[in-house]
């Protein structure tokens, strides 16, 4: 049995899923793999020759109170959800994915997991990818309590471009997939992803609880046009720059729903929000901006950070000439990878 997952890039609303405002994003075509099958006995043994490391436990109860990972967590939401396991399995995982560099690979990762159970339980069963990324969210953000949004899961599982909100129901709606390559840098900064989300979370929640004790009607999906000179002036300039990103991606979809968007429009709201990322939440880092600057120098139309921040990953847009960006992101200390959307989970062979 062999399922795959892509990871993503944001490309607009970063930062802002887990506020309740939408976002865009894209599925790309960086994969990662699980090969596996059952075992004669209940364990589950995973290999993970990316990163020379493997892990096995017994199937059992011991860790549905509190499971220790995403692959306990994994399985003990697909029980929860009525599958069952009497025999364990062997799996091997393989990615082309930055690992924990803001593309999406620990999604990508609990995304396949989660599709190769449904494979692998004593009844299979063919979830739709909506499904498979509600029980992701679940096994990777809920289990763990942590602060992150559903973004990553919904795109990994959905796959190419997708406009996504989740206030006041998750609605999903696919888009053009056809914007030409993207050119991924990895910056090889290690980056703390948890703590970033908190901070950029806590700070800007805390200013929404402000608001609403003053002003009961307060929405951050809606323009708002109130009094807000109790905020400082510290919390003002992040609630605008928030509104601003939030607006941003407005003018984006509009452009996006369009037979024939304009690339060079594109790439400027990618700038523009790189710009609120780099200088309002400070989630960006000096390498990143060099190698987006060289990006740029060399031709591309926008480009931006993706992901937490803090190190990782920035991507460039270069529809029509992704191999010299590449080049001059690679001179500018970069890891790069030319990238276009892709496919979401999918079993690739069932044996």
């Amino acid at each position: 049995m062999e399922v795959s997952s892509p990871g993503r890039i944001c490309l607009f609303g970063e930062h802002q899923d887990y506020l309740g405002l939408p976002v865009i994003a894209m599925a790309m075509n960086l994969r990662l793999r699980i090969n596996g099958q059952k075992r004669n006995d209940k364990k589950i043994v995973i290999n993970l020759p990316d990163i020379g490391k493997s892990e096995s436990f017994i199937l059992g109860d011991s860790y549905h109170e509190k499971p220790s990972n995403i692959f306990q967590s994994g399985i003990k939401v697909c029980i929860e959800d009525g599958l069952s396991f009497t025999k364990g399995f062997e799996a091997e995982i393989i990615s082309e994915i930055p690992i924990q560099a803001g593309a999406g690979s620990s999604s990508a990762l609990t995304v396949t997991w989660i599709n190769f159970l449904s494979q692998l339980a004593d009844i299979p069963i063919k979830w739709n990818n909506e499904k498979i990324a509600k029980l992701a969210y679940k096994a990777e953000v809920l289990e763990f309590n942590l602060p992150g949004g559903m973004m990553d899961q919904y795109s990994s599982a959905c796959g190419n471009l997708i406009f996504l909100q989740s206030v006041p129901k998750i609605t999903i709606q696919k888009l053009n997939p056809n914007l030409g390559y993207f050119v991924l840098g990895d910056s090889c900064e290690p980056k703390d992803t948890i703590p970033i989300l908190k901070r950029c979370r806590d700070m800007r929640l805390h200013i929404v609880q402000k608001l609403t004790k003053k002003i009961p009607n307060f929405d951050l999906q809606n323009q708002y046009q109130s009094d807000i000179s109790f905020l400082s002036q510290d919390e003002k300039k992040i609630l605008e720059a928030t509104i601003k990103n939030r607006d941003i991606l407005v003018k984006s979809l509009k452009e996006l729903n369009k037979e024939s968007p304009d690339p060079s429009l594109i790439g400027k709201h990618l700038l523009d929000q790189h710009e609120i990322l780099r200088d309002i939440l400070n989630v960006s880092t000096s390498k990143i901006d060099n190698m987006l600057d060289a990006a740029l120098v060399a031709g591309a139309l926008g480009g931006k950070i993706t992901g937490s921040g803090g190190g990782g990953c920035m991507f460039a847009y270069a529809p029509n000439n992704p191999e010299i960006i590449a080049s001059a992101i690679a001179k500018a200390g970069g890891k790069s990878f030319i990238i276009r959307s892709d496919i979401g989970t999918s079993v690739i062979n069932e044996h």
